[in-house]
C-alpha cells in the first residue's frame, strides 16, 4: 500500500470511518479478508492491501502512529525562481557539497496552490483551516484534492534530485507551455539533451496500454501521456526547441520497470520511469543517443532562459 496522499488510506481499504471503534475495525478486516481472498475469486493485490491496512491500524499503537503521521507542508528541497534549494534547509545542507544545478521557478507551487484552493472549497467558505496538511483532514478529503498534494510532493522530489546533478545542468519548473492550459512540471537541460518531465503520483501502480497510462485511480477519460505530449508540443512551437525525450517520473512502487512510447514522426519518445532511475537517465540519456556539444547546450540554455515563462509570471 502506497504512502502517497493520493492512495487509498487503510480506513478506505477496510471500508470504515477513521472514527471506527476497534471492534468495528476487526469486523471490517475479517469481512474484507473473506471477500478478497483469491480462493473465492478475489484479487491477490486486494487481499494483500487488506492485510497491509490491518498492519497499519489494526492495533491501538500502530493506529495512533498512523493517525498522527503528517504530510509535510514545506518540502526542504523546494527551489524558488533564480535560486538553489533553500540554503538553511536540512536537505540542502546534507546533500551534495559541490556546485548544484541552476534552478528556476517554483516546483510544486502550482499543484500546492490548487490543493489549497480545492481544500477551501471542499471545507466551505468562511471555515478556518488551522493546518491544511493535518493527516485527518488530508485523508478525509476527496481523491482529486489528495492527488493535488501528492503531485506537489512528487514535483518537489524530482526537483531535489535534479538540483544535485551539478552545474552542468539547468532546470526550469512550473513552465507555461505556450497556449496549452497545463504547465510543464520541469524542463531540464544537460549534456545528455533537453528533457520535459512530468512528475506524477496517482497512489497506485500504473500500466501502459496503447500508448497511454492507466491505473485504478485514473478515470477512463484521463489521458496523461496525451496531455503531456500536447503541452510539450505547445512549448516546442513557442520556443522553437526540440525535446530529446518526454519523461514521466513516478514513485518506485508505481511500476517495476521503465516503460516507453516510441517517438512517432517528429514526436519525441515518451519514457515512464521510477524516480530512482531519473538521475541515471538525465546523465546518460537514451540508449544510442548522441550527447550534445558544450556549445550547443550553452546556446540552447540562453534561448530557453530568454523564452521560458512561469505559471507565477
Amino acid at each position: 500500500m502506497s504512502e502517497s496522499p493520493a492512495a487509498a488510506s487503510p480506513y478506505e481499504v477496510l471500508g470504515v470511518s477513521p472514527e471506527a471503534t476497534s471492534e468495528e475495525l476487526r469486523r471490517a478486516y475479517r469481512k474484507r479478508l473473506r471477500l478478497t481472498h483469491p480462493d473465492v475469486g478475489g484479487r491477490a493485490a486486494d487481499f494483500q492491501a487488506v492485510q497491509v491496512a490491518w498492519e497499519r491500524i489494526g492495533n491501538p499503537e500502530s493506529r495512533a502512529d498512523y493517525d498522527r503521521r503528517r504530510y509535510p507542508d514545506n518540502d526542504p528541497g523546494t527551489v524558488h525562481a533564480g535560486s538553489a534549494s533553500s540554503p538553511g534547509s536540512p536537505r540542502a545542507s546534507s546533500a551534495a557539497t559541490g556546485p548544484r544545478a541552476r534552478m528556476y521557478g517554483h516546483p510544486g507551487g502550482h499543484a500546492r496552490q490548487r490543493y489549497l484552493e480545492l481544500l477551501r472549497e471542499w471545507v466551505g467558505r468562511g471555515t478556518v483551516i488551522e493546518d491544511p496538511y493535518a493527516p485527518q483532514l488530508v485523508r478525509s478529503a476527496p481523491r482529486e484534492i489528495r492527488h493535488c498534494l501528492a503531485r506537489a510532493l512528487a514535483q518537489e522530489s524530482t526537483a531535489h534530485l535534479v538540483s544535485l546533478l551539478g552545474i552542468g545542468y539547468t532546470a526550469w519548473h512550473d513552465v507555461l507551455a505556450g497556449s496549452h492550459p497545463d504547465p510543464i512540471d520541469h524542463v531540464v537541460l544537460g549534456p545528455a539533451g533537453l528533457f520535459a518531465i512530468l512528475s506524477e503520483d496517482w497512489g497506485a501502480p500504473v500500466e501502459l496500454r496503447r500508448g497511454e497510462l492507466i491505473a485504478e485511480t485514473l478515470r477512463p477519460e484521463d489521458r496523461p501521456v496525451h496531455e503531456f505530449e500536447d503541452a510539450a508540443r505547445a512549448l516546442h512551437r513557442a520556443l522553437g526547441v526540440r525535446f530529446t525525450a518526454l519523461v514521466v517520473v513516478l514513485p518506485d512502487d508505481a511500476l517495476s520497470e521503465p516503460l516507453a512510447v516510441p517517438g512517432r514522426g517528429r514526436r519525441p519518445t515518451v519514457v515512464v520511469i521510477p524516480r530512482s532511475r531519473l538521475v541515471g537517465l538525465l546523465r546518460e540519456g537514451l540508449p544510442g543517443m548522441d550527447r550534445g556539444s558544450f556549445e550547443k547546450v550553452f546556446d540552447l540554455r540562453s534561448r530557453l532562459q530568454d523564452g521560458i515563462r512561469f505559471v507565477t509570471d
